[in-house]
């Protein structure tokens, strides 16, 4: 295996760094790309460009923007490393989080291939997603398309390009590739960041198989814990009204694979059913939401009818509902020029920060998510938001730490996101 690697590329592999990268490998060697190992056997398989001794393990601390994250070890101390994934990842990239990292040339000295959620790892290197998924194809492991065999990858169609042009006794097949890392509740879920230009492949992938080429989508999904697949149509509803509407033109595939602490992969593959009944059910305009509001200092508002009241610093959430217009009234929160009609317009005119989540529900949730937010939070003025309701209040008051840097309120979304 050594032969493979170039050991003198490690000892002067990046100059920002005093120490060598093999103190933290063990060997120093690094994957060229284009001779990335492969090998098949009963267990697992090793496919990507990670050193023989396995990925550098880091602790996540920040991530000053989406590319970037700040990570430490003991024996580099504080570094930053490329983040080659875009989507929000909120719940894996909690402080304290275990990274697992790559040596790279680039400009930072690592890369993230993955992160560890309650001990296991999760593949993250978007651009590492279709070296899995050929893998799997080549060795006839993915549920549907067992008997394909790969043609050529980036296959150009017009002004578009798809990840395979795929062969099979049937004829062609053109594939577009997903890399899926958001799950919960044994439900794993895409995308976790709004995407247009995912929408605008299914929209694609759908003429061109009216024209009469066959077409499909394959989310690969990065852990075993999960029972099946939906579309995040709390994040994205136009994917997922999308994805609705062309699953009968276009082969929609899920497939959950195993990662190894070593980030070998396992030859466990599970096909995840995918409940249409349900998603089309919920991915509707409506439901429940969560207003995450920070106020950077301690204020005195006047709120309406509420009259005037002290709020310390830190963050807020506020819990409501609109069974039509769920995406306008969110809008309309987030906003500041309006005319206040709310409780929270007042609260929100003297934040600093607003973000917010959608829940979204065929079914009332709002006083139901706002008792659940109530047993992590501190319950905030009485009858803030809850007039028209037997709640106490509907504001919550987190205290300086973000509510989304805390896994106790990634359990409550997902309980509430994330249903089988």
């Amino acid at each position: 295996m050594q032969g493979l690697f170039n050991r003198s590329t490690a000892t002067h592999f990046h100059p920002s760094l005093s120490l060598r990268v093999d103190a933290l490998t063990g060997n120093g060697w690094l994957y060229p790309p284009s001779h990335i190992p492969l090998v098949y056997n009963r267990r697992m398989m090793h496919i990507l460009p990670i050193p023989p001794s396995g990925p550098v393990r880091a602790t996540f601390l920040a991530r000053p923007n989406r590319f970037i994250v700040r990570a430490e070890t003991p024996v580099l101390g504080v570094f930053d490393a490329y983040m080659p994934n875009p989507g929000r990842l909120r719940e894996l990239l909690l402080p304290g989080a275990t990274l697992l990292l790559s040596p790279t040339a680039g400009k930072q000295p690592f890369v993230v291939a993955g992160v560890e959620r309650d001990g296991e790892p999760v593949m993250l290197h978007t651009h590492w997603n279709n070296l899995v998924a050929r893998r799997l194809l080549e060795a006839r492991l993915v549920p549907g398309l067992e008997d394909a065999e790969v043609v050529r990858a980036e296959f150009p169609v017009g002004h578009s390009r798809f990840d395979f042009l795929l062969r099979d006794p049937r004829g062609e097949l053109l594939l577009e590739v997903k890399s899926c890392t958001l799950f919960g509740n044994g439900v794993a879920m895409f995308p976790d960041a709004i995407t247009e230009r995912g929408r605008r492949h299914l929209e694609e992938l759908a003429a061109l198989s009216r024209e009469g080429r066959r077409c499909a989508v394959l989310f690969v999904v990065h852990t075993p814990r999960v029972s099946c697949f939906q579309p995040d149509y709390h994040t994205d509803l136009d994917f997922a009204q999308t994805l609705v509407a062309v699953r009968r033109d276009v082969q929609i595939v899920a497939a959950s694979v195993r990662w190894n602490a070593d980030l070998t992969l396992d030859e466990t593959v599970r096909a995840l059913p995918i409940p249409w009944p349900r998603i089309a059910r919920e991915s509707q305009d409506r439901g429940a939401y969560l207003l995450l509001l920070r106020l950077p200092e301690p204020r005195r508002i006047d709120v309406g009818g509420l009259g005037t009241i002290d709020f310390a610093a830190g963050h807020y959430i506020y819990v409501g509902s609109a069974m039509r217009g769920l995406t306008a009234r969110m809008a309309r929160h987030v906003r500041l020029r309006k005319q206040y009609h709310w409780h929270v317009d007042y609260l929100r005119a003297r934040a600093d920060r607003a973000e917010v989540l959608a829940v979204r529900s065929s079914k009332r949730e709002e006083c139901s998510l706002a008792k659940a937010v109530g047993t992590l939070f501190q319950a905030g003025p009485a009858g803030f938001g809850s007039s028209d309701c037997d709640c106490p209040t509907h504001l919550f008051y987190c205290g300086a730490a973000h509510p989304l840097d805390q896994r106790d309120f990634h359990g409550l979304l997902e309980r509430f996101r994330m249903r089988p």
